[in-house]
């Protein structure tokens, strides 16, 4: 299984937020932190924002912050959240493409539902606050902070 870049952008965010302290990044430090442009770390942030996972303040003193959801929230809901709730594969069709001839009778989407939720299932004890835990987040506050 492979993430959207947004997901993992997202959780990255999330654990870099959770090792902040009292430094308030903006997006933007944030974007060029994580070597992405300012325009996908907006969107993550704004979803982030309206997820309850953090808030953004503007202005001088402003910035992004983890709130106490953020810290504590499962990382195997927040994948599922971010990613949707759709299947590995796309056995009834994209737009434009016929469905799989075998989806009546197939077992392999049944096979690929239960590995795609044993992943989130492996997920689902670990905390944003446990992906910061040593070495990781020593790691993540080397990260330059550009300003």
């Amino acid at each position: 299984m492979r993430l959207l870049r947004s997901t993992d952008l997202a959780l990255r965010v999330l654990m870099r937020l959770a090792v902040a302290g009292d430094t308030n990044p903006t997006t933007r430090d944030v974007a060029a932190a994580m070597d992405v442009p300012y325009t996908h770390a907006a969107k993550v942030v704004a979803e982030l924002r309206h997820m309850g996972l953090l808030t953004a303040r503007r202005g001088r003193g402003g910035g992004l912050s983890l709130t106490e959801k953020g810290r504590d929230a499962s990382v195997g809901g927040l994948v599922r959240a971010l990613e949707g709730e759709g299947d590995v594969v796309d056995c009834d069709g994209a737009v434009g493409t016929a469905p799989c001839p075998l989806r009546s009778d197939c077992r392999l989407r049944g096979a690929l539902r239960r590995a795609q939720e044993a992943f989130y299932a492996s997920l689902d004890p670990l905390t944003v606050a446990d992906l910061t835990a040593d070495p990781t987040g020593p790691l993540l506050l080397g990260i330059p902070r550009v300003r």
